[in-house]
C-alpha cells in the first residue's frame, strides 16, 4: 500500500518525485551505511586485539600504544625471533631481569596467565552485566531470525556495543576461539540498528531481513577480507530466502566493507588476506589422493567435535554449572594459559600459527622450526636436482604440533559455547592446518625416498614439487567443512583467504569428501545442531519433510475443543475484550456468526488492542456494549450504543488451507512465504489454525523426539 501510494504521488509535484526516488534508493544507502560502519568495528576489533595480545607477552615502552609488530618495525622479524628488538620489552625485562633464563621464564609464564584472567573476567562479566546475548558465535541465532522468528534485543545497540568490546578481550585472553562467528553477529547488529533508520526497512520486518542477509556478508567479508566468500557464506549457511536483489546488496555490502577494513590495514601488510601463500606450483594429479583423505578426516573430526560439544553444553546446560557462568570462564582461561604457555606453537596467536603452518620453507629461512631441511644436490641422470631431508627441528616440530593439535581440539570442545563472545573459524581452521602440515610432510618424505616410483616419474625431477602448505590449506578446509558442513562458500573462502586461485580442485575434491563424511556421521552441522539444543523454532529448508500426514491432523484445536473466533457483526467491545484477556494467541479468525462460521478474515491481536483502546479514547459514544463490526454495511436495527466499525484492521486475504492438503505443502508453504499461522478451511467452512510451532513439535513428534524441547515463548 505504501509503495503504491508513493508511485501514485510521484507524479504530483518535483517534490514528491524526490521523496520517490530516495525511498526506491534507501536499500543502497543503508547496506552502504552498514559496510562502513561494520569495516570500521572490524577495523578497531583486529587493531585492538592484536594489541592486547602482545601485551600478555610485554610491552613498547616508546609508544605503548603500538603493538609489537609496529614497535619492531624498523627492524623486521618473525615471531619466534625475540632477541634483536631492542624497543619491545618484556614483562621480565620491565622489572629488571634479562630476556633469558629460568626466573625471567617464570616471571613472564606469571604475567601471562595474569594478564589473560584479568581479559577473560572482563569480558565475561561485560557479557553478564550488560547484554547477555553477547556471548557465543550468534549465527544460529541470526539463522533463526532470518526465518522469521523475533529475539527481541539481540540485534540490539548493547550486544553491538559489548560483543565488540568483549571480543577483543576473550581473543586477546588466548582462549581458543575465532572472532569469525562473532564478527557476523556484530555486522548484523549494526544492520538492525542502520534498518530503523530508513522507515521502510525498520517497521517491515520482512525487508529488514534483506538488509540482515547483506548485514551477514560483510561480516564474512570483513573477518577473512574475503568479499564474496562472505556474499555465498550468507547464501549458502545464513540467509533462509535470498532473492537476486538481496545478493547485489550483499555483493555491495560486502565490497564497501572489505574496502573500508583495507584501508585501515589491521592485518598490518600490504595483502588484505590473512594468510597470504607465495607458492603457486602445479600440484600433481596423485596428489588428489591424499587430499580426499584429509577431506574424509575432516567430517571425522568435525563430526567428533560437533558430537563432544553438544554433550558438553548439554551438561552444563542441566548441571549446576550453568549458574555460575564466569567461574567457568576463569577456570578455562586459568587451564588455557597454563597449558598452553610452556609450547611455542599454542603460546603464539592463533592466526600466527596458521600462517606458519600454511607458508613454504624458503631456502634461508631460520627461525621456523618446521623448516629445519638438510639440504643436498644428487645426480640423477643428467640433471642435478636438490634435495631435501628434515632435520631434527622438523620431528620435534611434528611432535609439538600433534600435542598442539590434541590440545586445541580439547581446549574449543570446552570453550565454544562458554559465556563470551567465541568464533569458531580459526580454530577449525587451525586443526585441520596442523593435521594437513604433518600429512603434508609425509608425503613430502615419501617422495623423498621413492622419487622414481610411476605416479611421480619425470614430476619430481625439477625440483621438489611437493609443498607441506598446500596440505595444510586443504585441511583447514576440510575440518572447517566437517565442522559447518559448508561446501561453496567454504572453497571460495579459503583461495580469498590465501590467493591461492590455482588450488581449487584440491580445495574442491576436500570439502566435497568431508561434507559427505559428515552427513554420513551425523546430520547436522554445528549451528544447526546449537539450534535445535537451544529450541529455537527453526523450520530448515535444507530438509525434506517424507511424511504422510493431512493439515487436519495438526491443525488446532482438535476435534472435541472449541475454536477461539470473533464474529463479524455481532460481538460487543466486552465481548472482544475478555477473549483478548482469556487467550494468549497472536490473532483470531473473523467468522460470519457462531452457528455458520464460514470465513471472512483474520485479526491480529496487537491491532486489536491498539483499535478498541483508542476507539475508546477518541471517539464519543463508544462503550462496553457497543457492537463491533468487521462488515461495511450497517444493521438494520441499530437501537443501542454507537458500532464500532473495525474493517480496516481486518485482512481480508489471510492465507487459507483445506483440511485435505498434505503436510508437506503446508510445511513448503511456512519455509518459502515465512508465515507465522495458516487457517484451515473445509467447504468455505472455518475448521481450525496451523501456526509455526504446531509445525515444528509435528516435525518433532514425527522424527521421534520430544516435541517439548522446542522454545515456545
Amino acid at each position: 500500500m505504501r509503495h503504491r501510494y508513493i508511485v501514485k504521488k510521484r507524479q504530483d509535484s518535483l517534490w514528491d518525485l524526490i521523496k520517490g526516488s530516495i525511498d526506491a534508493g534507501s536499500g543502497w544507502l543503508c547496506v552502504l551505511l552498514v559496510g562502513i560502519a561494520a569495516g570500521c568495528v572490524a577495523g578497531m576489533v583486529d587493531i585492538g586485539a592484536s594489541w592486547m595480545s602482545d601485551l600478555k607477552h610485554g610491552i613498547c615502552p616508546p609508544a605503548f600504544w603500538f603493538n609489537r609488530e609496529q614497535c619492531c618495525y624498523p627492524a623486521k622479524q618473525s615471531v619466534f625471533e625475540e632477541g634483536n628488538c631492542s624497543t619491545w620489552k618484556t614483562w621480565p625485562e620491565i622489572f629488571g631481569l634479562d630476556r633469558n633464563g629460568t626466573g625471567p621464564y617464570i616471571v613472564a609464564y606469571i604475567w601471562y596467565v595474569l594478564w589473560a584472567l584479568l581479559f577473560a573476567s572482563l569480558s565475561a562479566s561485560l557479557v553478564r552485566m550488560f547484554a547477555p546475548y553477547a556471548c557465543g558465535s550468534g549465527i544460529p541465532e541470526i539463522k533463526t531470525i532470518l526465518s522469521g522468528f523475533i529475539i527481541r534485543g539481540y540485534l540490539g545497540k548493547w550486544t553491538l556495543l559489548i560483543k565488540s568490546v568483549g571480543l577483543m578481550l576473550s581473543v586477546s585472553a588466548g582462549l581458543t576461539l575465532g572472532k569469525e562467528g562473532p564478527m557476523v553477529h556484530i555486522a548484523s547488529c549494526i544492520g538492525n540498528i542502520f534498518s530503523h533508520v530508513f522507515p521502510k526497512y525498520g517497521r517491515n520486518e520482512a525487508k529488514k531481513r534483506e538488509i540482515l542477509s547483506a548485514a551477514a556478508a560483510a561480516g564474512v567479508s570483513v573477518a577473512f577480507g574475503a568479499p564474496i566468500g562472505g556474499v555465498l557464506f550468507s547464501l549458502e549457511e545464513v540467509s533462509y530466502y535470498f532473492p537476486l536483489k538481496t545478493l547485489w546488496r550483499s555483493f555491495f555490502c560486502a565490497l564497501i566493507a572489505a574496502f573500508v577494513l583495507r584501508s585501515l590495514t589491521p592485518f598490518g601488510n600490504e595483502h588484505s588476506v590473512l594468510f597470504f601463500v607465495e607458492y603457486n606450483k602445479p600440484w600433481i594429479f596423485f596428489e588428489l589422493i591424499p587430499f580426499v583423505f584429509l577431506g574424509i578426516m575432516g567430517g571425522v573430526i568435525g563430526t567428533f567435535f560437533i558430537k563432544a560439544n553438544l554433550w558438553w553444553c548439554r551438561y552444563r546446560k542441566f548441571s549446576k554449572l550453568g549458574q555460575y557462568p564466569v567461574m567457568e570462564v576463569l577456570f578455562v582461561t586459568l587451564v588455557t594459559g597454563i597449558i598452553c604457555y610452556p609450547n611455542p606453537f599454542t603460546r603464539m596467536n592463533m592466526n600466527e600459527l596458521i600462517f606458519l603452518l600454511v607458508s613454504k620453507c624458503s631456502p634461508g629461512d631460520v627461525t621456523n622450526p618446521l623448516c629445519e631441511y638438510k639440504r643436498m644436490n644428487i645426480t640423477m641422470g643428467n640433471s642435478i636436482i636438490e634435495v631435501t631431508e628434515p632435520g631434527p627441528g622438523v620431528y620435534s616440530s611434528i611432535w609439538l604440533l600433534m600435542l598442539t593439535f590434541i590440545l586445541k581440539l580439547a581446549l574449543t570442545i570446552f570453550t565454544f559455547g562458554m559465556k563470551v563472545p567465541a568464533g569458531l573459524f580459526i580454530p577449525s581452521l587451525l586443526l585441520g592446518a596442523i593435521m594437513g602440515r604433518i600429512v603434508g610432510i609425509g608425503v613430502e618424505q615419501f617422495a623423498y625416498s621413492y622419487p622414481n616410483i610411476w605416479f611421480f616419474t619425470g614430476e619430481c625431477a625439477d625440483s621438489n614439487l611437493i609443498t607441506p602448505g598446500l596440505y595444510a590449506v586443504v585441511g583447514a578446509a576440510a575440518v572447517l567443512g566437517g565442522v559447518t558442513r559448508m561446501t561453496v562458500s567454504l572453497v571460495v573462502i579459503m583461495f580469498e583467504l590465501t590467493g591461492g586461485v590455482r588450488y581449487i580442485v584440491p580445495l574442491m575434491a576436500a570439502a566435497m569428501a568431508s561434507k559427505w563424511v559428515g552427513d554420513a556421521l551425523g546430520r547436522q552441522g554445528i549451528y544447526d545442531a546449537h539450534i535445535a539444543l537451544n529450541g529455537y523454532p527453526f523450520l530448515d529448508s535444507k530438509e525434506e519433510f517424507a511424511h504422510t500426514t493431512l493439515a487436519a491432523d495438526v491443525m488446532q484445536p482438535k476435534r472435541n475443543e472449541t475454536l477461539n473466533v470473533i464474529t463479524q457483526d455481532s460481538m460487543t467491545v466486552d465481548d472482544v475484550e475478555n477473549l483478548l484477556k482469556e487467550t494468549e494467541h497472536n490473532g483470531y479468525p473473523v467468522v460470519v456468526s457462531r452457528e455458520n462460521q464460514y470465513l471472512v478474515g483474520f485479526v491480529l491481536r496487537r491491532d486489536l488492542n491498539l483499535a478498541i483502546g483508542n476507539a475508546k479514547r477518541l471517539i464519543e459514544g463508544i462503550s462496553s456494549s457497543s457492537i463491533v463490526l468487521f462488515t461495511s454495511t450497517q444493521p438494520t436495527q441499530n437501537l443501542g450504543p454507537q458500532p464500532l466499525k473495525l474493517k480496516k484492521i481486518l485482512d481480508m486475504a489471510p492465507i487459507t488451507v483445506t483440511d485435505q492438503t498434505p503436510m508437506e505443502t503446508v510445511v513448503d508453504m511456512f519455509r518459502k512465504l515465512g508465515l507465522r499461522q495458516t487457517l484451515v478451511t473445509h467447504n468455505g467452512r472455518l475448521l481450525g489454525v496451523i501456526t509455526k510451532k504446531d509445525v515444528l513439535r509435528h516435525v518433532k513428534q514425527m522424527d521421534n523426539e520430544d516435541p517439548n524441547t522446542v522454545l515456545f515463548n
